[in-house]
């Protein structure tokens, strides 16, 4: 009997430790925070709003289960980057990790929705002197379904500002 017993207990034992563990469900795909940024999501064509001028293509997508989104940018003149864009439920904030092929081309921001936007801020160090300057990006969604991203630098700690790229992005119909 006691064999018998010791079977049965080794047996259970051994089919709980085979069988996987409970799946995660990562960031609660229901949770309106995940979804802020989802304007974004699409396949751009990106212009000048003065000259028309086209300055890029975009491709941005929702990625690991709509946690986050993915930007792959080409631009017109040979720039070309990739972003990763997720909100982080412990900070309660947004955060964006830029890659691109121009120097220093590595830019971390992070910020949230202001008045309809979303806007991340962060600091680099300014490629030609070394010193620290602030950046700060907003992309704004319009009525007729486009997104302005509008970036900004300040060489003076936010004192004043100057357009580093300003683009309309507009559904690619390729």
């Amino acid at each position: 009997m006691r064999s018998l017993l010791t079977a049965a207990v080794l047996a259970a034992s051994s089919s709980a430790l085979a069988a996987p563990p409970p799946a995660t469900t990562g960031c609660p795909p229901s949770a309106s925070e995940y979804h802020q940024f989802d304007f974004w999501i699409g396949t751009w064509e990106v212009r000048d709003p003065s000259s028309k001028t086209v300055l890029g293509h975009s491709r941005i997508e929702a990625i690991s289960d709509g946690c986050g989104i993915s930007e792959h940018w080409t631009g017109a003149k040979g720039s070309n980057g990739v972003s990763y864009n997720a909100w982080d439920s412990d900070t309660k904030r947004w955060h964006q990790f830029w890659i691109g092929n121009q120097p220093n081309g590595v830019l971390h921001l992070e910020g949230g929705i202001v008045d309809g936007s979303m806007a991340l801020a962060g600091t680099k160090n300014n490629a030609p002197t070394g010193k620290p300057q602030r950046q700060r990006i907003t992309w704004t969604p319009a009525k007729d379904g486009s997104v302005r991203q509008h970036w900004e630098s300040s060489d003076d700690d936010g004192k004043t500002w100057t357009t580093a790229f300003d683009g309309i992005y507009r559904k690619d119909a390729r």
